[in-house]
């Protein structure tokens, strides 16, 4: 293999001649094979990077404080290291010591090689273009990597909120499908009284819309950068207009409405915007595997269950049991939430391990909201797409548990009392007789008047009473 050398702190190493890294992301290759995923397997971060380094090349440029003609080719190096073009040099592990030191350096180097080709020179001749020097040039790791993850955050939350629009349109349409389909509710699963198959499935496409608005909250939180600060907070090394210049640039090339953080000292060791995503995540993440539990229960039988709705079969179930189709889907996105919740614990554990002016323990969070967010995101579209878009109702099965069911009698307190519909129940249980057909008998009600009270719409809303 051809190499070149490249010299740093502790000295001398050979780095392959056509790799767009250099000697520190070599260093991190060795010392950090822990989850073997690289930062290259998270488009959004690598993004991030170059959007980043793009703006503060164009405010030290501005500024006087790098050769127009490197900042030149250092904007169209960036330009396509965002397009993705170079991803696959991206090698340093997700998971890292050094507080993302490995992962800024790592960028430093591809933009700095990069550039140094469209300059017309080889690969490691820093003298023309230095990735510390020129691409690093006012900035430090600790203020360029949470930058990035903020705007990966944000790139991540986006794709989140559209596929769980997705996915709540798809439950709205099974709303409005099963709008008349009237069933049995329940409660600590013992039947209850009654509602619309409509009516349940119109929660689940609320409590999707209550998030999405959390987590558009959220992006509020994660616009506010900390890009100027460099080593903690004081901003030492830059010049007075550099990070609002920077903050400025980077706006633009993100298309985001970025803003500088208050306090650059806090801001560079408070990680608590993460913490309070990654809570916003795990909500999510309860309440769809709250929505897929029930979807399993719903769907249980078909024989010996509830049956009162089928999912679509996407699989067979058993390689023992002919005929058996599991509710795949639903257990998928189940799996996906109970990782959302155990990446919540780790990112809670990393922040709280913070010390003083920095968290060195942010490439986990960043691995963790990566996951957390990419996951979610895939479990929303498979289950709206290979899942809910395909459920139907068991209507006859619902109707005749409507029918016989003893729930009936709590809408006839009102009209007959709740002694009385406590006996019509219980009778209604020891016989197996019909609630309507006790009612009558006993002549609690006529039965215009009880036909009128147990029509669907009556039972499923509020209605106004004369007393």
């Amino acid at each position: 293999m051809t190499t070149r050398t490249e010299h740093d702190l502790l000295g001398d190493r050979a780095v392959p001649a056509d790799a767009y890294w250099g000697i520190h992301t070599l260093r991190a290759r060795e010392n950090f094979p822990i989850t073997g995923v690289p930062i290259g397997a998270s488009a959004d971060l690598v993004r991030s990077l170059a959007l980043v380094k793009h703006a503060a090349a164009i405010a030290n440029r501005d500024l006087g404080l790098i050769p127009a003609a490197a900042a030149d080719a250092v904007f169209r190096a960036c330009e396509e290291v965002a397009s993705g073009k170079f991803d696959a040099e991206f090698v340093v592990d997700m998971i890292q010591g050094g507080a993302g030191t490995s992962t800024n350096m790592n960028a430093n180097e591809v933009i700095a090689n990069r550039a140094l080709e469209l300059m017309g020179r080889a690969k490691g001749d820093y003298a023309a273009l230095h990735p510390i020097e020129i691409v690093n040039c006012s900035q430090s790791t600790n203020d360029v990597y949470p930058t990035a993850l903020r705007l990966t955050s944000i790139f991540g939350i986006r794709r989140l909120i559209a596929a769980m629009a997705t996915l709540r349109a798809a439950f709205e349409a099974k709303a409005f499908e099963f709008r008349d389909v009237l069933k049995i509710g329940r409660t600590q699963l013992q039947d209850a009284v009654p509602m619309t198959l409509g009516q349940e499935f119109s929660t689940y496409a609320v409590m999707l819309g209550e998030d999405e608005q959390r987590l558009t909250e959220a992006i509020g939180l994660m616009r506010e950068i900390s890009l100027g600060a460099t080593a903690i907070g004081t901003g030492i090394n830059t010049d007075p207009d550099y990070a609002p210049a920077a903050c400025r640039h980077l706006s633009r090339l993100a298309g985001e409405s970025l803003v500088m953080a208050p306090n650059f000292i806090e801001a560079t060791q408070d990680t608590g915007a993460f913490v309070q995503l990654s809570g916003i995540l795990k909500r999510v993440a309860v309440k769809l595997s709250k929505t897929c539990n029930d979807l399993r229960l719903l769907s249980s039988g078909p024989q010996g269950g509830l049956n009162e709705i089928g999912l679509p079969a996407r699989a067979a179930g058993s390689s023992i049991m002919p005929g058996k189709v599991n509710p795949i889907i639903p257990e998928v996105v189940n799996q996906v939430a109970f990782e959302v919740i155990g990446n919540d614990m780790t990112i809670t554990m990393a922040s709280e391990g913070g010390q003083l002016q920095l968290n060195a323990f942010e490439p986990i969070i960043a691995y963790s909201l990566a996951k957390s967010l990419s996951h979610l995101t895939a479990a929303c579209t498979t289950l709206a797409t290979n899942c809910v878009a395909g459920i139907t109702a068991n209507r006859e099965l619902l109707a005749e548990r409507v029918r016989n069911s003893v729930g009936l009698a709590t809408a006839l307190n009102p009209y007959i009392g709740y002694q009385n519909a406590t006996l019509i129940a219980r009778l209604a249980l020891e016989t197996g007789r019909r609630v309507e057909d006790l009612v009558l008998e006993r002549g609690l009600m006529e039965p215009a008047r009880l036909a009128a009270v147990l029509r669907p719409e009556v039972l499923t809303r509020p209605q106004a009473r004369a007393v």
